[in-house]
Order: C-alpha cells, then structure tokens, then sequence
C-alpha cells in the first residue's frame, strides 16, 4: 500500500487522493476489483478507476452533482458491483443500495459484495420488470448502466413507479448498445427528447477518454 501524499475532499464520502478519486473502505484491508488502497492516519481509502467505473470517469469529467450521502439508491444493471462498492463506502450506515442484476453469473459476486457490506441488496431481477421487485418502495436516485435499446423505457418504468418527486436519475448511456446505424448524438439527443416529460436535465457529459460513445446525464424527476 503506497503512502498517501495528499488528500482533499471532493464530495462527502468522496476524495481526491494523491491525484487520484477514493473512498473510505467500508471494509477495511478488503479490495473489490483490485483496487490500490492507501492509508493515512488510521483510514484506509480505495481508489476509484475512471477506467473500470462510469460514475468515476463522470467524475473526472467535472460531475457537480454527487446526492449519494444520505439516500437509498436503486441501482439498474449492478453487474458485479464495482461502482457499486464506491456507493457503498460513501453511503455507510446511511442508506441502502438496491442493485438489479440479471445475470446469475454477475449475482454470485454480489452476493459476496453483500455479505461484508449490509447496505447492499442484491436482487435477481429483470430491470424491464419493476413488478419483480416493487417491495423495495421509494428510493432517491435511480442509477442506471444497462446498455440495452430500450434503457430509455425501462429509466421511464422504474421512476414511475420508485424514484421520488425530485429525486435523481444517474444514466450512462451507450450509443452502440441502442442503434449501431445512428451517429451517437443522434442516439443521445433521442433518449432525451423521449425522457424529457418527466426529467429535467441537470447535467450531461460524455465520456471519452474513460468510455466511447457514451453520455453520462444526470436527470432529476418533475415535480
């Protein structure tokens, strides 16, 4: 574990660590993907890759927006938790992360994730179909990173019937996953025009270098 030589703070729960983003490990001596871990002054931080996280390399890009503190999150396609775990460090006894995941094979791991950090539930589910899994109620944020060419649907779904008046939605958007025959801003300007009735657009940012053809947009729910 290399020094740490300079920290501040970016977001609560959220740092800049030796030019690099980090959290505060939940779980101590614990890495998830590994991740460098840093210590300092009896903390230990895990560094956040742009690289491996759509929600750090929004970060990197300048995202402003970052509601993450104190809120329960419902996270459509978890995969094996990644950015996850870096929500899960930030929010710490303060909320809970409900992280849809088709994949049985993606589950396995989460389920793992889940059993050394209690704030994330794992749900085998398919985020098309919110019936699946409506007892989880209402949540703030709705993060989601599904690549798939209904997304704009299923963000549609999924806040009608969790996310709360005002609350966020946290969406990557990747232009390939939805129509290969389109240039990317096309497929951008699309999904927002289709979401607009019930999101307003508080910001947008592309991804390159971290990922190609992707918009990262952060939406909040009419009220």
């Amino acid at each position: 574990m290399p020094p740490l030589e300079s920290m501040n703070q970016l977001f609560s729960g959220v740092y800049i660590v030796n030019s690099v983003i980090a959290t505060e490990n939940l779980v101590p001596g614990a890495r998830v993907y590994d991740e460098r871990l840093v210590k300092e002054e009896g903390k230990e931080y895990r560094i956040w890759d742009p690289f491996r996280s759509k929600l750090a390399a929004a970060i990197k890009k300048g995202l402003k927006t970052f509601p993450f503190q104190e809120c329960n999150v419902l996270y459509l396609g978890a995969s094996t938790g990644t950015t996850i775990s870096h929500l899960s460090d930030v929010l710490k006894d303060k909320g809970e992360i409900y992280s849809v995941e088709i994949s049985s094979h993606a589950m396995k791991k989460l389920l793992g994730l889940s059993e050394k950090r209690e704030n994330i539930i794992p749900i085998m589910g398919d985020a098309r179909k919110p019936q699946e899994y409506e007892e989880i109620g209402e949540v703030d944020v709705i993060y989601q990173d599904v690549a798939q060419p209904d997304q704009d649907d299923i963000l549609i779904l999924n806040a009608e019937k969790f996310l709360k008046k005002g609350g966020y939605a946290f969406v990557a958007i990747k232009s390939q996953s939805i129509d290969v025959t389109k240039k990317p801003d096309e497929v951008f300007d699309a999904f927002l025009n289709k979401v607009k009735k019930q999101f307003e657009v508080i910001e947008k940012m592309k991804l390159e270098p971290f990922d190609k053809d992707h918009l990262f947009v952060v939406l909040r729910k009419r009220e």
